[in-house]
């Protein structure tokens, strides 16, 4: 009896020890984390936070283990950096030589975008420099990617005008020297003067729309800004269209009539939607349909659409078509003397009078393009009685000129 009472006051000893070593165990890895917490970590030098806080540029402050101490909401938004970490590697590879010696470095990277390839990615001027004190480095990105965007469609852009214009110009000298060694042949003569007409009716084109072009891509608005009937822009749009639908024997169908009345430059209008419908007419086979109708979108937009049943834009292709001298089909402009600038002048002034383009296309099925501008305050005939009258002698004026027209033989 008394053996089992001293085996169990041993176990119960034995018992004790144990717990009382986990829980010094314990006590000590918390004092450890305590102390490594209170452990004070690199701080900025007075008067640089709030210097960061106002910087445009994308700032990051990194540690001597190359942890981040401060970081922008830029520089995380950009993919820079993640969690305390500098992700770039080229970035880190700078931040380390410019703590290793001292030396303010420059140069630009291109930042990946977040689940997309570096193609895709956003580049940046970067500086990097020490901040003085417990090797602290200062990595300052300036975005530099509208301004690359710009820079390429500029250098695109002068290029193709210089290529636009060298065509035509050429050709008129060409066929100028043509006419004068020809000058004894009356029929050769007038055969090279056709030539050169066409080619003058080219370049005045191209002028023209680089004209336009420049008109409205700028940041001023307009001026003059007059209420507009959208029924008498899509009758002069399509009127401008006619004949060269009717060369191709391709019909262009109008809806009704719809009131509808919008604030802008009625000459601006009138071009954006032109060009809407050549640009159907021109990559539709012949003996086909072209659609232009107007309609209430909601109670503050009207919507005219231009519908054809051509060889449609592919997806990879919708995005670019708005840029210019951009071309779907390359040989088929060259064909019917396109100059390349017609969407980019819909995208424009449409933007100007506060409205969007969109597109619908299928391959093989054809395309609709869609302006989306803002009505005028009363544009609805039934709400704005003044209207209403006013549009009763159009109406009847253009029933009498349809008339005229299907009469004339």
């Amino acid at each position: 009896m008394q053996v089992e009472i001293v085996a169990g006051l041993t176990g119960l000893a034995g018992l004790a020890i144990g717990l009382t070593a986990g829980l010094a165990v314990r006590a000590s890895e918390r004092a450890q984390r305590t102390g490594h917490a209170a452990q004070p970590g690199p701080t900025l030098p007075p008067g640089i936070a709030s210097v960061l806080a106002v910087l445009r540029s994308s700032a990051v402050v990194i540690d001597a283990e190359d942890r981040v101490v401060r970081a922008s909401p830029a520089a995380r938004a950009f993919g820079m950096v993640k969690g305390d970490r500098l992700v770039v590697d080229e970035l880190l590879a700078m931040a380390r030589l410019v703590r290793r010696d001292g030396e303010i470095r420059e140069t630009e990277v291109q930042v990946p975008a977040r689940g997309g390839g570096r193609a895709e990615g956003r580049w940046f001027a970067v500086r990097v420099a020490p901040l003085g004190i417990q090797r602290l480095v200062l990595v300052l990105a300036e975005d530099l990617t509208e301004m690359r965007r710009t820079e390429a469609i500029r250098r695109d852009f002068v290029a193709n005008v210089s290529h636009e214009l060298k065509t035509p110009v050429g050709a008129l000298s060409l066929l100028a020297e043509t006419v004068a060694d020809a000058a004894d042949d009356p029929e050769a003569v007038r055969r090279f003067a056709g030539r050169m007409q066409i080619e003058a009716v080219r370049l005045n084109n191209l002028v023209r729309d680089l004209m336009t072009l420049s008109r409205v891509q700028g940041e001023e608005p307009l001026t003059e800004l007059r209420p507009v009937a959208l029924d008498d822009v899509v009758g002069e749009a399509v009127d401008r269209c006619r004949v060269k639908a009717e060369t191709k024997e391709i019909e262009l169908v109008t809806g009704e009539r719809t009131g509808l009345r919008v604030r802008g430059d009625e000459e601006l209008l009138v071009t954006a939607l032109r060009n809407l419908i050549d640009n159907a007419i021109a990559y539709s086979p012949e003996r086909t349909r072209v659609v232009i109708t107007a309609r209430r979108a909601d109670a503050e937009h009207a919507e005219i659409a231009v519908t054809d049943q051509g060889i449609g834009v592919s997806g990879a292709e919708l995005e670019r078509i708005f840029e210019r001298f951009y071309r779907v089909d390359p040989a088929r402009s060259r064909q019917t003397g396109g100059t390349g600038l017609g969407l980019a002048i819909v995208k424009h002034v449409t933007t100007k009078h506060g409205g969007e383009v969109t597109v619908w296309s299928k391959e093989g099925s054809g395309s609709t393009f869609t302006l989306r501008l803002p009505l005028l305050r009363g544009g609805d005939p039934a709400a704005d009685p003044a209207a209403q009258s006013a549009s009763a002698p159009q109406e009847r004026q253009g029933a009498v000129t349809d008339n005229a027209r299907e009469a004339t033989p």
